[in-house]
């Protein structure tokens, strides 16, 4: 049967099979419609969905009612028939390999989630009666805080309260972490820092830098879902994950800025422990894409959450402002918006910097860095730490410490000299409180 590829293709992506072999379904559809209509029916469905992807049950449905050379040649075999619902736990080919838990029911997930199941769909809050909520603190999912940016706009951080936290955690240790990384991503994921973010862009002729606009809340659930519907869950499961990974800001929280449409609509808070992963799979495209233009102009990319780098030498600085049109482009196509104003070419003559660390012949601390935080422990030998606590830290001991291990983490020679100074301060708990 020459169009058993097509009809093959197009069930298995649908859900329509419901059994591994799906051998009886291709014949029976084969004997319903006429073998003609089968490949265009198969070309118009991957025309309207993402091949990559799982589409919902309710958008298969309303496709294949509304195609009208299907009703003209079904022969009485209507939409809803030939549609079953999705099989439990049916991976795309590309995340077979994922050693992912099988939740097949919503009840399934509320047992793996050790809650209840009625708490489930309550933090799930899938009909977003959260974002109704604002004059009622108690029954909200998230803390809110503003933020003020050093462009003069705002960002929203969205902080889930404990329970609800809980449920992310699980989530992000049980399925998130086992999903494998695109090579070019670095930000929160073990063994990567924005040193190996850097790294690769040491000693080079230039180096571009791009940053993106909003990247959280531009994330909307639409993508989340149906990155969990590609990795296999059932329908229900995957709309209960999206909802504990994903919330709408309500209105009323929102002063009038930029991005409070995005934050109105459900997408990934910034301040989930869920985000950063979820962040990083819904970029994978787009880091597939950005890496295989880098190559083609002779460039290095690496991606740190929202901080792009490339960089290259002689071939790649002839066409760099061209180059940073076609990366925008292919950002714009995959959803996302670049900040064109933090654009930047960086060539040798100037300081190449990277997420705050200096790249023009090895990864550093920039200078300005490093005399402020010596300013500072020098300060707290002679002074007293207390005197240094001018940003009210709760406990000054424990975020210096954190700023000499970061700076001991890029460069050894000039964290010891910062650890000498720490190690010398009289520390005295009442002078240390804010």
């Amino acid at each position: 049967m020459s169009n058993r590829p097509a009809i093959t293709a197009f069930l298995a992506h649908c859900f329509i099979a419901a059994e591994p072999s799906i051998d009886s379904v291709v014949a029976s559809i084969a004997a319903a419609f006429e073998s003609r209509w089968v490949r265009p029916l198969a070309a118009r469905y991957f025309r309207a969905f993402d091949p990559g992807a799982r589409p919902r049950y309710a958008d298969v449905l309303r496709f294949l009612k509304a195609d009208r050379p299907l009703a003209r040649h079904s022969r009485g075999l209507t939409a809803a028939r030939l549609l079953t619902p999705p099989i439990p736990m049916r991976p795309v080919a590309a995340a077979a390999h994922w050693d992912l838990p099988s939740i097949e029911s919503p009840a399934a997930l509320a047992d793996w989630l050790n809650v209840d199941p009625g708490c489930l769909a309550w933090f799930a809050d899938r009909k977003g009666l959260g974002a109704k909520r604002a004059t009622s603190e108690p029954l909200q999912h998230y803390h809110y805080k503003l933020l003020a940016k050093m462009s003069g706009s705002l960002r929203l951080i969205e902080i889930p309260k404990p329970r609800l936290k809980e449920m992310q955690r699980r989530i992000l240790s049980g399925i998130l972490d086992r999903i494998p990384p695109h090579p070019a991503s670095h930000g929160f994921m073990k063994g990567r820092s924005i040193r190996s973010f850097a790294a690769p862009h040491t000693g080079r002729r230039v180096v571009l830098r791009m940053d993106l606009s909003d990247f959280f809340p531009s994330i909307a659930a639409a993508r989340v879902g149906a990155f969990f519907r590609t990795a296999g869950y059932p329908e229900p499961v995957a709309d209960l994950l999206t909802g504990l990974c994903t919330n709408a800001a309500p209105a009323l929280i929102l002063p009038t800025f930029d991005a409070r449409a995005l934050y109105r609509a459900p997408h990934l808070p910034q301040g989930a422990p869920t985000s950063p992963a979820l962040a990083n799979i819904a970029m994978y495209r787009a880091d597939c894409r950005l890496a295989g233009l880098a190559l083609s102009a002779g460039a290095a990319y690496t991606r740190y959450a929202d901080d792009l780098a490339f960089s290259g030498d002689e071939a790649f600085d002839r066409g760099v402002e061209r180059f940073s049109l076609h990366a925008a482009a292919i950002l714009h196509e995959e959803g996302f918006s670049v900040h064109h104003r933090k654009t930047r070419i960086m060539r040798q003559s100037v300081r190449q910097h990277l997420a705050g660390l200096v790249t023009n012949q090895r990864v550093n601390i920039r200078r300005s860095d490093f005399d402020l935080l010596k300013a500072i422990l020098t300060n707290c030998v002679r002074l007293g730490p207390a005197s240094q606590n001018r940003e009210q830290h709760a406990d000054l001991r424990a975020h210096l410490r954190g700023r000499i291990v970061f700076v001991e983490s890029v460069n050894l020679a000039k964290g010891a000299r910062l650890r000498t100074l720490f190690d010398s301060i009289q520390w005295h708990s009442a002078e240390v409180e804010p």
